[in-house]
């Protein structure tokens, strides 16, 4: 599976609950959290800056789900990404 163009193939990263105040917030909880994070899979041959097997964060609005080999991942443009973890 490779990415082209603009777009990027991306795979989420599952955080577990965390407790805020004592109060523990699970992903369904955290609405105010407007990214997500993800690993990158796949860049098409236009994305620059972003590279395969970075950690990026992106609008949580963006993109679209492809199933792969019983795998869900998302498909974003580089636009998208608001910052790469370093």
């Amino acid at each position: 599976m490779k990415a082209v163009n603009h777009y990027m193939i991306v795979k989420n990263i599952k955080t577990g609950p965390k407790k805020v105040a004592g109060l523990i917030m699970t992903d369904e909880t955290d609405a105010d959290n407007r990214y997500i994070k993800a690993d990158v899979i796949s860049t098409g041959n236009l994305v620059e800056g972003v590279k395969e097997k970075d950690v990026v964060y992106y609008d949580k609005v963006a993109g679209h789900d492809v199933r792969y080999n019983d795998t869900l991942y998302r498909v974003i443009r580089s636009g998208d990404v608001v910052l790469i973890d370093t």
